[in-house]
């Protein structure tokens, strides 16, 4: 694998040690879903947005840097959250392969910081169809503190986010992060940036 895909701050990447499917669990919202497109495409399509790009989302939080109103922020986001096959949310590239090769050797656990899980769990269903429902494992922690404990009662070794401050908190935690690389989360950190699904399906071991 090449550095260009994954960069850590004092880690070497041929450090990484293989990476069994069942001690992972991944974030859905900019690591899985490619939100902020859908977010950009429903500005432009339903209100007239079109001066915004992805590159522009330079905080996880929108209303910080993106010059739009905020009940408009709020009416795009609760599409978002209540209705994502409604609004056709597409996954970032290669993770639909990705997960469905992941889900022949055992279950698939999200954990996301959305207060409600039956939208986002319905729409990762029909992502992954072919993968039986009891393998899609989504847990709903309504905070992004609160998955710590989560990925702890779980076992899982190593979590993958796009939301630094998450990633911090997990990785003070003794938790192996990844930051899944986005525009909103750029900067140095402790811990291993991954910038594709290709790199990711890398480092995760299949067994034989």
């Amino acid at each position: 694998m090449s550095e260009e895909k994954i960069q850590s701050a004092g880690n070497a990447v041929d450090s990484i040690d293989p990476i069994l499917p069942s001690e992972i669990g991944f974030d859905i919202d900019g690591v899985v879903a490619d939100t902020m497109e859908a977010f950009i495409r429903i500005a432009r399509e339903e209100f007239g947005i079109d001066y915004i790009s992805k590159e522009q989302i330079t905080s996880y939080w929108i209303e910080e840097c993106l010059p739009i109103p905020l009940d408009i922020i709020k009416a795009i986001i609760n599409r978002l959250l209540t209705d994502p096959v409604g609004i056709k949310l597409e996954p970032l590239p290669g993770a639909r392969e990705a997960l469905m090769r992941l889900a022949a050797h055992g279950s698939l656990t999200f954990v996301t910081a959305r207060t409600v899980k039956e939208p986002i769990e319905a729409w990762l269903i029909s992502l992954l169809s072919g993968v039986a429902h009891e393998d899609i494992r989504v847990i709903a922690t309504g905070q992004y503190s609160a998955k710590a404990g989560v990925l702890d009662e779980l076992k899982l070794k190593y979590f993958i986010d796009d939301h630094l401050e998450t990633c911090r908190d997990l990785h003070k935690r003794g938790i192996k992060t990844f930051v899944f690389d986005q525009p909103w989360n750029r900067g140095n950190a402790p811990f291993l940036r991954i910038r594709s699904w290709k790199a990711l399906s890398g480092i995760i071991k299949m067994p034989s």
